[in-house]
């Protein structure tokens, strides 16, 4: 369950800077969404975004890049918070 609690924690902070930084605030209902069952890809969790923002056909390729570095960022601290619970070892 802590796993769980953590990457909702973690989602909820991504949205959030999503948010203050490009202005992508999500609706409450697609919020929780997302972080009770965030896309485990970076494009997909990207355009999981632009659908919940009703902005799903791809026109918007500059400020899609910009969304899919956000949450590139996160999603990098993601897979390193992952292997070291498992036990792994980062470099």
């Amino acid at each position: 369950m802590g796993q769980r609690d953590n990457r909702e924690s973690d989602v909820r902070r991504l949205l959030d800077d999503l948010c203050i930084k490009l202005g992508f605030c999500l609706p409450p209902e697609e919020s929780q969404r997302l972080r009770e069952s965030p896309p485990g890809e970076v494009d997909s969790f990207t355009d999981g975004v632009f659908e919940a923002e009703g902005m799903g056909d791809m026109r918007y390729t500059d400020l899609r890049r910009q969304v899919r570095g956000v949450v590139d960022q996160y999603m990098r601290r993601w897979v390193g918070t992952e292997d070291q619970a498992a036990g792994g070892q980062t470099r």
